[in-house]
């Protein structure tokens, strides 16, 4: 891998979901949710992760959504962008656009596993639908 950095490339989702304390596994866009992350050499990632069918507007409008339509598409879907530094078993993701507003100016840390050529990204203590959690997203080589 170019740079020697395994994380460089394109991965595709395989399966997101979060971990109550009590052991309870939430799947916040579904089972089958798709997305895709972006790590390039030049140092930035790109997120996109959300629900398969997801409700189409009624205008093809990105900008011409009904306050439910715009509420529904929010829901259904995560991005975000930045900078990443990586550390072997932990990568670091500096938040420049997101999504969550909140999430801008962050730094998102995630646990880095490498198994059967796939990708394990996680983060302990993460707030998500209002609980405090334990994310898990698995991802594989992306190909075109």
């Amino acid at each position: 891998m170019e740079d020697g950095n395994p994380l460089l490339g394109t991965w595709s989702l395989v399966a997101w979901y979060n971990q109550t304390r009590d052991g309870q596994k939430l799947h916040p866009l579904g089972r089958d949710a798709t997305g895709h992350i972006c790590y390039s050499s030049d140092g930035y990632v790109f997120v996109q992760i959300s629900a398969a069918n997801r409700v189409p507007f009624a205008l093809g409008d990105p900008f011409g959504g009904t306050m439910a339509e715009d509420s529904a598409a929010m829901k259904s879907q995560i991005t975000y962008a930045g900078t990443f530094e990586y550390h072997g078993s932990h990568v670091v993701h500096h938040v420049t656009q997101s999504c969550c507003p909140n999430w801008v100016g962050t730094e998102q840390v995630r646990q880095v596993k490498f198994e059967n050529e796939g990708l394990r990204l996680s983060a302990a203590g993460a707030i998500f639908q209002g609980q405090e959690v334990t994310a898990y997203v698995d991802w594989k080589r992306a190909k075109p």
